[in-house]
């Protein structure tokens, strides 16, 4: 299979538990969070001439899934003509998720109100990301970014999953302060 070919027949066997807890995490609600799963792999199967490869297949279901978890809030906030998330963050916790990159706006959305904020945005976490050390950094872009597995960049830099682990958590908190004086 082609990097740019998705396989929508492995769908449910390989993600649908992953995006589940990721829905749940963010509606509180099971049966919500299948519904958002199920409108997920829908919008996905609908879309699937768009895909060009640039994401692992994963990330761009979690991309689609995390528009449908901000569509979600906004019909049920419609009345305050914004839907207002709320995004956790745990220093203890070092698991993917609930972090600052999932707070920018979609990049490809067609929602015209967004993009200064997706450019200015952007341009912050650029900066910050400059301000890292040079191996934390090229880390997190390759995980948080690029979407690259664990394993493909322990192997190409020669670290262990330990290692990689540690330095993304230490970039993702100096990222966290960054942000809070030149954005927050």
């Amino acid at each position: 299979m082609a990097s740019h070919e998705l396989n929508p027949n492995n769908w449910v066997d390989l993600y649908a538990d992953y995006l589940f807890n990721y829905a749940v995490a963010r509606v509180s609600d099971a049966e919500i969070a299948k519904d958002l799963v199920q409108e997920t792999f829908v919008a996905g199967l609908n879309s699937a001439k768009n895909y060009k490869g640039d994401a692992a297949e994963r990330t761009w279901l979690i991309a689609i899934l995390k528009r449908k978890v901000i569509d979600h809030y906004r019909k049920i906030n419609s009345n305050k003509g914004k839907a207002e998330v709320r995004i956790n963050y745990n220093a203890s916790s070092e698991s993917e998720g609930d972090w600052l990159e999932e707070q920018v706006a979609d990049p490809f959305s067609r929602d015209g109100d967004n993009t200064i904020e997706n450019e200015e945005l952007g341009l912050a976490i650029e900066e910050c990301i400059s301000k890292l050390p040079k191996k934390q950094s090229l880390v997190f872009k390759m995980k948080t970014i690029q979407g690259m597995s664990t394993e493909d960049i322990c192997n190409e830099l020669g670290i262990n999953p330990s290692n990689l682990w540690v330095m993304i958590h230490r970039a993702r908190t100096a990222l966290m302060g960054c942000m809070n004086q030149t954005w927050f």
